[in-house]
Protein backbone atom coordinates (compact mmCIF):
# COMPACT_ATOMS: atom_id res chain seq x y z
CA UNK A 1 0.00 0.00 0.00
CA UNK A 2 2.51 1.91 1.26
CA UNK A 3 4.77 1.45 -2.46
CA UNK A 4 1.43 2.44 -4.26
CA UNK A 5 1.20 5.76 -3.10
CA UNK A 6 5.07 6.53 -4.08
CA UNK A 7 4.52 5.78 -7.50
CA UNK A 8 1.12 7.40 -7.70
CA UNK A 9 3.66 10.74 -6.28
CA UNK A 10 6.29 10.53 -8.73
CA UNK A 11 3.33 10.51 -11.68
CA UNK A 12 1.67 13.43 -10.23
CA UNK A 13 4.83 15.40 -10.04
CA UNK A 14 5.74 14.15 -13.66
CA UNK A 15 2.16 15.46 -14.74
CA UNK A 16 3.14 19.11 -13.33
CA UNK A 17 6.33 19.65 -14.55
CA UNK A 18 4.87 18.03 -18.09
CA UNK A 19 2.07 20.53 -17.45
CA UNK A 20 4.79 23.43 -16.66
CA UNK A 21 6.63 22.50 -19.22
CA UNK A 22 3.92 23.43 -21.87
CA UNK A 23 2.59 26.24 -19.90
CA UNK A 24 6.28 27.39 -20.28
CA UNK A 25 7.10 27.05 -24.49
CA UNK A 26 3.27 27.97 -25.21
CA UNK A 27 4.27 31.34 -23.56
CA UNK A 28 7.51 31.91 -25.32
CA UNK A 29 7.25 30.74 -28.83
CA UNK A 30 4.61 33.45 -29.44
CA UNK A 31 7.64 36.13 -27.88
CA UNK A 32 10.43 34.55 -30.00
CA UNK A 33 8.24 34.59 -33.14
CA UNK A 34 7.56 38.18 -32.48
CA UNK A 35 11.36 38.78 -31.78
CA UNK A 36 12.06 37.47 -34.85
CA UNK A 37 9.40 39.30 -36.46
CA UNK A 38 11.07 42.59 -35.37
CA UNK A 39 14.73 41.71 -36.56
CA UNK A 40 13.51 40.99 -39.96
CA UNK A 41 11.67 44.79 -39.78
CA UNK A 42 15.10 46.13 -38.44
CA UNK A 43 16.86 44.60 -41.24
CA UNK A 44 14.54 46.14 -43.64
CA UNK A 45 14.55 49.37 -42.50
CA UNK A 46 18.35 49.31 -42.13
CA UNK A 47 18.02 49.14 -46.14
CA UNK A 48 16.98 52.27 -48.04
CA UNK A 49 14.88 51.63 -50.92
CA UNK A 50 15.44 54.19 -53.78
CA UNK A 51 14.39 54.92 -57.06
CA UNK A 52 17.12 55.44 -59.90
CA UNK A 53 17.31 57.69 -63.16
CA UNK A 54 19.61 57.27 -66.06
CA UNK A 55 20.96 60.48 -67.20
CA UNK A 56 20.59 60.96 -70.75
CA UNK A 57 22.02 64.01 -73.48
CA UNK A 58 20.68 67.03 -72.62
CA UNK A 59 17.68 68.38 -75.03
CA UNK A 60 19.28 69.56 -78.48
CA UNK A 61 18.75 73.40 -78.82
CA UNK A 62 16.38 75.44 -81.11
CA UNK A 63 18.03 75.63 -84.74
CA UNK A 64 21.16 78.70 -83.99
CA UNK A 65 19.39 81.71 -85.53
CA UNK A 66 21.82 85.05 -85.96
CA UNK A 67 22.21 88.39 -87.53
CA UNK A 68 23.69 88.61 -90.51
CA UNK A 69 24.91 91.04 -93.30
CA UNK A 70 24.86 90.85 -96.73
CA UNK A 71 27.21 92.09 -99.25
CA UNK A 72 27.99 91.74 -102.72
CA UNK A 73 30.30 88.87 -103.87
CA UNK A 74 32.38 91.69 -105.87
CA UNK A 75 32.36 95.35 -105.40
CA UNK A 76 35.19 98.38 -106.12
CA UNK A 77 35.08 101.95 -105.93
CA UNK A 78 36.18 103.55 -108.84
CA UNK A 79 38.69 106.45 -108.63
CA UNK A 80 40.30 108.80 -110.69
CA UNK A 81 43.99 107.75 -111.52
CA UNK A 82 44.58 111.15 -113.92
CA UNK A 83 43.60 114.81 -113.32
CA UNK A 84 41.07 116.29 -116.01
CA UNK A 85 37.83 117.10 -116.64
CA UNK A 86 34.36 115.24 -116.88
CA UNK A 87 33.65 114.95 -120.92
CA UNK A 88 31.06 112.37 -121.01
CA UNK A 89 29.71 110.00 -118.58
CA UNK A 90 27.86 106.34 -120.31
CA UNK A 91 26.27 104.45 -117.19
CA UNK A 92 24.04 106.14 -114.54
CA UNK A 93 23.00 104.78 -111.15
CA UNK A 94 21.44 101.14 -111.47
CA UNK A 95 22.57 100.54 -114.89
CA UNK A 96 24.07 96.95 -115.13
CA UNK A 97 27.34 97.02 -117.33
CA UNK A 98 29.87 94.64 -118.79
CA UNK A 99 33.45 94.07 -117.91
CA UNK A 100 35.20 97.01 -119.56
CA UNK A 101 32.26 98.29 -120.99
CA UNK A 102 33.05 102.42 -121.19
CA UNK A 103 31.59 104.22 -118.18
CA UNK A 104 32.82 108.24 -118.29
CA UNK A 105 35.42 109.86 -120.33
CA UNK A 106 38.13 112.73 -118.73
CA UNK A 107 39.73 115.88 -120.69
CA UNK A 108 43.10 115.83 -119.80
CA UNK A 109 44.82 118.92 -121.46
CA UNK A 110 47.65 119.34 -119.01
CA UNK A 111 48.68 115.40 -119.73
CA UNK A 112 48.25 115.54 -123.67
CA UNK A 113 51.03 118.52 -123.44
CA UNK A 114 53.06 116.43 -121.31
CA UNK A 115 52.79 113.78 -123.85
CA UNK A 116 53.48 115.59 -126.86
CA UNK A 117 56.42 116.53 -125.02
CA UNK A 118 57.53 113.37 -124.23
CA UNK A 119 56.85 111.91 -127.98
CA UNK A 120 59.15 115.40 -129.33
CA UNK A 121 61.53 113.97 -127.30
CA UNK A 122 61.75 110.96 -128.54
CA UNK A 123 62.07 111.90 -131.94
CA UNK A 124 64.98 114.01 -131.17
CA UNK A 125 66.49 111.31 -129.24
CA UNK A 126 66.08 108.78 -132.37
CA UNK A 127 67.29 111.32 -134.84
CA UNK A 128 70.43 112.04 -132.97
CA UNK A 129 70.81 108.33 -132.51
CA UNK A 130 70.70 108.17 -135.98
CA UNK A 131 73.07 110.79 -136.70
CA UNK A 132 76.13 109.28 -133.83
CA UNK A 133 74.99 105.54 -135.58
CA UNK A 134 76.42 107.34 -138.96
CA UNK A 135 79.13 109.23 -138.15
CA UNK A 136 80.68 106.03 -136.30
CA UNK A 137 80.28 103.94 -139.23
CA UNK A 138 82.17 106.80 -141.44
CA UNK A 139 84.99 106.65 -138.44
CA UNK A 140 85.00 103.29 -138.49
CA UNK A 141 85.78 103.57 -142.44
CA UNK A 142 88.43 105.71 -141.63
CA UNK A 143 90.01 104.18 -139.12
CA UNK A 144 90.56 100.71 -141.47
CA UNK A 145 91.95 103.40 -143.97
CA UNK A 146 94.58 104.07 -141.07
CA UNK A 147 93.58 108.14 -141.66
CA UNK A 148 91.47 108.58 -137.95
CA UNK A 149 93.32 107.01 -134.32
CA UNK A 150 91.32 104.45 -132.64
CA UNK A 151 90.86 106.76 -129.58
CA UNK A 152 88.66 108.98 -131.98
CA UNK A 153 86.80 105.84 -132.89
CA UNK A 154 85.63 104.52 -129.44
CA UNK A 155 84.38 107.91 -128.64
CA UNK A 156 82.09 108.06 -131.82
CA UNK A 157 80.71 104.28 -131.29
CA UNK A 158 80.51 105.41 -127.40
CA UNK A 159 78.83 108.21 -128.30
CA UNK A 160 76.14 105.68 -130.52
CA UNK A 161 75.30 103.93 -127.35
CA UNK A 162 75.02 107.12 -125.12
CA UNK A 163 71.96 108.00 -128.20
CA UNK A 164 70.62 104.80 -128.02
CA UNK A 165 69.97 104.91 -124.38
CA UNK A 166 68.61 108.68 -124.15
CA UNK A 167 66.38 107.10 -127.46
CA UNK A 168 65.58 104.01 -124.67
CA UNK A 169 64.63 106.58 -122.06
CA UNK A 170 62.86 108.84 -124.11
CA UNK A 171 60.66 106.04 -125.55
CA UNK A 172 60.07 104.71 -122.04
CA UNK A 173 58.61 108.13 -121.07
CA UNK A 174 56.47 108.05 -124.06
CA UNK A 175 54.98 104.53 -122.93
CA UNK A 176 54.21 105.44 -119.28
CA UNK A 177 52.57 109.01 -120.11
CA UNK A 178 50.52 106.74 -122.88
CA UNK A 179 49.42 104.28 -120.05
CA UNK A 180 48.50 106.89 -117.50
CA UNK A 181 46.21 108.88 -120.43
CA UNK A 182 44.41 105.46 -120.61
CA UNK A 183 43.18 106.26 -117.19
CA UNK A 184 40.88 109.15 -119.14
CA UNK A 185 38.67 106.32 -119.89
CA UNK A 186 37.30 105.05 -117.08
CA UNK A 187 35.77 101.40 -117.81
CA UNK A 188 34.14 98.60 -115.34
CA UNK A 189 36.35 96.20 -114.46
CA UNK A 190 34.17 93.89 -114.00
CA UNK A 191 29.99 92.96 -114.83
CA UNK A 192 27.82 94.11 -112.23
CA UNK A 193 25.48 97.14 -110.94
CA UNK A 194 26.10 100.91 -110.96
CA UNK A 195 25.53 101.67 -107.13
CA UNK A 196 26.67 104.82 -107.52
CA UNK A 197 27.87 108.07 -109.42
CA UNK A 198 29.14 111.13 -108.05
CA UNK A 199 30.48 113.08 -110.98
CA UNK A 200 28.82 115.36 -113.78
CA UNK A 201 29.82 117.17 -117.16
CA UNK A 202 32.41 119.46 -116.64
CA UNK A 203 33.61 118.32 -113.12
CA UNK A 204 37.21 118.17 -112.21
CA UNK A 205 38.74 115.17 -110.81
CA UNK A 206 42.09 114.77 -109.59
CA UNK A 207 44.56 111.94 -109.63
CA UNK A 208 44.75 110.10 -106.43
CA UNK A 209 41.94 111.87 -104.61
CA UNK A 210 39.52 109.97 -102.65
CA UNK A 211 36.42 111.45 -104.37
CA UNK A 212 34.59 108.25 -105.37
CA UNK A 213 33.01 108.62 -109.05
CA UNK A 214 31.41 105.32 -109.17
CA UNK A 215 30.56 102.43 -107.35
CA UNK A 216 30.35 98.76 -109.35
CA UNK A 217 28.72 95.55 -107.09
CA UNK A 218 28.36 92.03 -108.22
CA UNK A 219 24.88 91.66 -106.62
CA UNK A 220 24.27 87.90 -108.82
CA UNK A 221 25.84 86.36 -105.38
CA UNK A 222 25.82 87.86 -102.35
CA UNK A 223 28.38 87.40 -99.02
CA UNK A 224 26.71 86.68 -95.59
CA UNK A 225 28.76 87.13 -92.78
CA UNK A 226 27.72 85.78 -89.04
CA UNK A 227 29.67 86.05 -85.84
CA UNK A 228 28.73 82.71 -84.35
CA UNK A 229 29.44 82.14 -80.28
CA UNK A 230 32.19 80.12 -79.63
CA UNK A 231 29.93 77.50 -78.07
CA UNK A 232 28.85 76.71 -81.86
CA UNK A 233 32.11 77.24 -83.30
CA UNK A 234 33.07 73.73 -83.62
CA UNK A 235 29.73 72.79 -84.88
CA UNK A 236 30.36 75.18 -88.28
CA UNK A 237 31.53 73.28 -91.13
CA UNK A 238 32.55 73.96 -94.97
CA UNK A 239 29.17 73.43 -97.15
CA UNK A 240 26.99 73.41 -94.22
CA UNK A 241 23.46 74.61 -94.94
CA UNK A 242 21.50 77.68 -93.80
CA UNK A 243 18.66 79.65 -94.69
CA UNK A 244 18.54 83.62 -94.80
CA UNK A 245 15.13 85.03 -92.73
CA UNK A 246 14.02 88.35 -93.78
CA UNK A 247 11.27 90.60 -92.48
CA UNK A 248 10.71 91.42 -95.91
CA UNK A 249 10.59 88.60 -96.79
CA UNK A 250 8.20 86.52 -94.54
CA UNK A 251 7.49 82.82 -94.94
CA UNK A 252 10.39 82.78 -97.71
CA UNK A 253 13.77 81.56 -96.50
CA UNK A 254 16.82 81.66 -98.98
CA UNK A 255 18.94 79.21 -99.12
CA UNK A 256 22.64 79.54 -98.15
CA UNK A 257 25.58 77.51 -98.00
CA UNK A 258 29.09 77.88 -95.79
CA UNK A 259 31.79 78.85 -97.91
CA UNK A 260 34.90 79.73 -95.55
CA UNK A 261 35.48 80.36 -91.80
CA UNK A 262 38.15 82.94 -90.22
CA UNK A 263 39.53 79.56 -88.15
CA UNK A 264 40.01 81.25 -84.94
CA UNK A 265 38.08 83.03 -82.40
CA UNK A 266 38.08 86.98 -82.16
CA UNK A 267 39.74 87.99 -78.96
CA UNK A 268 37.24 90.80 -78.26
CA UNK A 269 33.69 89.03 -78.84
CA UNK A 270 34.55 85.13 -78.46
CA UNK A 271 32.85 84.69 -81.66
CA UNK A 272 33.94 82.71 -85.00
CA UNK A 273 33.61 84.89 -88.03
CA UNK A 274 31.42 82.88 -90.77
CA UNK A 275 31.20 83.68 -94.74
CA UNK A 276 28.14 82.00 -96.19
CA UNK A 277 27.12 82.44 -99.92
CA UNK A 278 23.67 82.77 -101.65
CA UNK A 279 22.01 83.03 -105.12
CA UNK A 280 21.16 86.25 -106.07
CA UNK A 281 20.45 86.11 -109.83
CA UNK A 282 16.83 86.66 -109.86
CA UNK A 283 17.72 89.99 -107.62
CA UNK A 284 15.57 89.31 -104.95
CA UNK A 285 17.67 90.51 -102.09
CA UNK A 286 19.90 93.80 -101.99
CA UNK A 287 23.02 94.10 -100.82
CA UNK A 288 24.06 96.06 -97.41
CA UNK A 289 20.99 94.61 -95.84
CA UNK A 290 20.39 93.07 -93.19
CA UNK A 291 19.04 89.05 -92.25
CA UNK A 292 18.98 86.50 -90.07
CA UNK A 293 20.58 82.93 -90.68
CA UNK A 294 19.44 80.08 -89.36
CA UNK A 295 21.18 76.88 -89.05
CA UNK A 296 19.92 74.08 -88.23
CA UNK A 297 22.40 71.06 -87.88
CA UNK A 298 25.09 72.39 -85.96
CA UNK A 299 26.31 69.62 -83.93
CA UNK A 300 27.39 70.73 -80.29
CA UNK A 301 29.04 68.36 -78.02
CA UNK A 302 25.97 67.85 -75.76
CA UNK A 303 26.08 67.63 -71.64
CA UNK A 304 24.08 64.94 -69.93
CA UNK A 305 20.86 66.11 -68.40
CA UNK A 306 19.30 64.62 -65.12
CA UNK A 307 16.10 64.53 -63.59
CA UNK A 308 15.45 68.22 -61.71
CA UNK A 309 14.11 65.99 -58.49
CA UNK A 310 17.68 64.37 -58.07
CA UNK A 311 19.36 67.05 -57.16
CA UNK A 312 20.62 67.06 -53.79
CA UNK A 313 21.58 71.00 -52.34
CA UNK A 314 24.62 70.44 -49.16
CA UNK A 315 27.14 72.78 -48.04
CA UNK A 316 29.39 71.93 -50.62
CA UNK A 317 26.73 72.96 -53.23
CA UNK A 318 24.33 71.13 -55.70
CA UNK A 319 25.23 67.08 -55.85
CA UNK A 320 23.92 64.00 -57.65
CA UNK A 321 23.44 60.21 -55.20
CA UNK A 322 24.84 57.57 -57.72
CA UNK A 323 24.55 53.69 -56.93
CA UNK A 324 27.46 51.92 -57.46
CA UNK A 325 27.71 48.20 -59.13
CA UNK A 326 27.48 47.04 -55.44
CA UNK A 327 24.21 48.84 -54.15
CA UNK A 328 26.25 51.75 -52.47
CA UNK A 329 25.55 55.52 -52.73
CA UNK A 330 27.91 57.57 -53.91
CA UNK A 331 27.61 61.44 -53.84
CA UNK A 332 29.24 63.73 -56.55
CA UNK A 333 29.36 67.40 -56.62
CA UNK A 334 28.30 68.84 -59.61
CA UNK A 335 28.15 72.19 -61.91
CA UNK A 336 24.87 72.55 -63.37
CA UNK A 337 23.87 74.35 -67.06
CA UNK A 338 21.00 75.25 -68.44
CA UNK A 339 17.63 74.30 -66.24
CA UNK A 340 15.02 72.84 -68.16
CA UNK A 341 12.30 72.73 -65.46
CA UNK A 342 12.14 68.82 -65.35
CA UNK A 343 15.55 68.41 -66.01
CA UNK A 344 18.78 70.57 -65.60
CA UNK A 345 21.53 70.04 -67.66
CA UNK A 346 25.11 68.47 -65.74
CA UNK A 347 27.96 70.04 -67.21
CA UNK A 348 30.47 68.37 -65.02
CA UNK A 349 31.24 65.95 -62.15
CA UNK A 350 28.52 63.08 -63.65
CA UNK A 351 30.46 60.44 -64.33
CA UNK A 352 29.04 58.66 -67.65
CA UNK A 353 26.81 56.19 -67.14
CA UNK A 354 25.50 56.85 -63.69
CA UNK A 355 22.10 56.38 -62.22
CA UNK A 356 21.34 58.66 -60.31
CA UNK A 357 18.97 58.40 -57.62
CA UNK A 358 15.34 60.39 -57.32
CA UNK A 359 14.23 62.24 -54.54
CA UNK A 360 16.94 61.21 -52.12
CA UNK A 361 16.02 61.32 -48.68
CA UNK A 362 17.89 63.72 -46.67
CA UNK A 363 19.27 60.88 -43.99
CA UNK A 364 20.87 59.36 -46.79
CA UNK A 365 25.01 59.90 -46.50
CA UNK A 366 28.19 58.61 -48.24
CA UNK A 367 29.01 54.59 -48.88
CA UNK A 368 25.07 53.59 -47.37
CA UNK A 369 23.57 50.27 -49.04
CA UNK A 370 21.00 51.35 -50.97
CA UNK A 371 18.13 48.87 -52.57
CA UNK A 372 16.80 50.28 -56.00
CA UNK A 373 13.24 49.90 -56.45
CA UNK A 374 12.21 49.46 -60.17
Amino acid sequence: MPRTSGVAFYLLVLVVLGAAAGLFVAGMLPKLKRQEVVAEQTRDLAVVRVRTSQAVPAPAGVPLALPAELRPATEASLLARVSGYVRKWHAELGDQVKAGQLLAELDTPELERELGRAEAQLKLAEAAHKLADSTAKRWQELFAAKTASSQETDEKQADVEFKAAAVGTARAEVQRLQQIAAFALITAPFAGTVTARSLDLGQLVEAGGNRELFHLADTSRLRVFIHVPQAYARGIKKGQRAELVLAELPGRPIPAHVVRTAGAIDAASRTLLVELEADNTDGGLLAGGYAQVRLSDVETDRPMAVSANALVFRAEGAMLVSVDAGGTARFHKVVLGRDFGSAVEVLEGLPAGARVILNPPDSLTEGVRVEVVE
